[in-house]
């Protein structure tokens, strides 16, 4: 991968108390062994990377001593183990007469899986010169990698239709998102939804692993607010009017969530506001209602009131989220259709359903795929969401009649 990452050092002090020196006088200037001179052991956590990196253990000492002070530590697995997260590594720290701290380093190994936080400790014993008030330090290593393998069983659909060309996919098989393609938006305004998430660009939040990608909303403060996630969008990029679209995706279903894989119009931006510009839902799921998804579509109707036609689809088994489905658009100068795994469960007439006010279907839109935390319509994660939570889309296929 082309990224880098910090490593990140915060010490959580272990107290090691160190014994008065037989025949020892009093330094002065701070030193000594007539007075107890205190040593903390210091926890690392470090932000893992692709290739091995180095976990920096600091001793340190309240004051300088005119004895050396060593002490022994070797490692013990936690949830970390050695020889697959880091190297067994067993030795002796010594902080010489007259000095402040010493140190030592236990090897993390390189991987780009990304998992869940883990971690290992360092026992200390057989002190010279000291007592030991705490005997242990802890290691933490954060896997935010970008290798996050996923089940890809699920629906298909194919890569050509009779009488349709594909004019233009995404198939997400790069090392990275698509710059020419796609745009992270950068905001924590709740969208006009009181949404509580706040949308990042990082690495954290959006990837590309194994031919999918990857939306991820943590809960973690970050600029005010509780949550974090992503939201991509193609506008100035790549827009489209009427087609097929086929986007297959597996989405996150726990309470609180909100994935969308969804267009505006292009206009949006030029002077025409919501819902003017007009808005088509391809899919929207509640994770209240995790076999349910929704598709709609928004204009604006005479007197500026919002105009909404939508419906809902039930899988007949199972979640969302257990395996990957399509979601697809059929669009033409008259409709809108969508459908759930080639099902139709959506057909809006412009003629029927645009009941009143202008039709903004007839003109460009582009897309948006996102995971919200939290707003108006699915309500705050419960005690049972378990974050992270996660949007995978294997990949999106416009089509276009001959």
């Amino acid at each position: 991968m082309n990224f880098l990452k910090s490593i990140i050092y915060f010490a959580i002090i272990t107290t090691v108390a160190c014994a008065k020196s037989s025949g020892g006088g009093n330094n002065g200037g701070g030193g000594g062994n007539t007075s107890t001179v205190s040593a903390s052991a210091s926890a690392v956590v470090i932000s893992r990377q692709d290739t091995n990196s180095q976990a920096k253990f600091l001793v340190t000492l309240s004051a300088s001593s005119t004895s050396a002070v060593s002490v022994n530590y070797t490692t013990q697995d936690g949830s970390a183990k050695a020889g697959t997260d880091y190297v067994a590594t067993t030795g002796t720290v010594t902080i010489p007469a007259g000095s402040r701290s010493g140190s030592f380093n236990v090897t993390i190994l390189g991987d780009s899986l990304r998992q869940n936080t883990q971690q290992f400790l360092v026992n200390l014993s057989g002190a010279v010169n000291c007592t030991l008030a705490s005997d242990t330090a802890s290691g933490i290593i954060f896997n935010d990698g970008t290798y996050l393998p996923t089940d890809t069983a699920g629906y298909s659909t194919p890569a050509s239709y009779a009488g349709y060309n594909l004019i233009w996919h995404d198939e997400f098989d790069s090392s990275a998102l698509r710059a020419q393609n796609w745009t992270p938006e950068i905001n924590g305004n709740g969208e006009g939804n009181q949404e509580l998430e706040y949308y990042t660009g990082r690495v954290q939040n959006l990837f590309v692993s194994q031919g999918n990608l990857v939306i991820e909303a943590r809960q973690e403060s970050y600029s005010g607010a509780n949550y974090t996630s992503a939201r991509i969008d193609s506008y100035g990029k790549e827009s489209f009017q009427y087609g097929r679209i086929d986007i297959r995706a597996k989405l996150p279903v726990s309470s609180g969530m909100w994935p969308a894989l969804w267009m505006l119009g292009n206009n949006i931006n030029t002077g025409t506001a919501w819902p003017a510009c007009g808005e088509m839902d391809i899919m929207e799921l509640i994770g209240t209602y995790p076999s349910r998804v929704t598709g709609s579509i928004h204009w604006e109707q005479a007197g500026n009131s919002e105009g909404t036609f939508n419906n809902s689809y039930n899988l007949p088994g199972g979640d969302f989220s257990q395996a990957f489905h399509v979601f697809s658009e059929i669009w033409t100068p008259d409709s809108v259709t969508y459908l759930v795994d080639d099902n139709v469960y959506v057909q809006a007439s412009y003629q029927t359903n645009v009941t009143s006010g202008a039709n903004p279907f007839n003109s460009p839109f582009f897309f948006i795929f996102n995971v919200a935390v939290g707003g108006n319509w699915p309500g705050p994660p419960s005690s049972s969401t378990v974050f992270p939570q996660r949007m995978f889309v294997d990949y999106v296929r416009v089509f276009q009649k001959n």
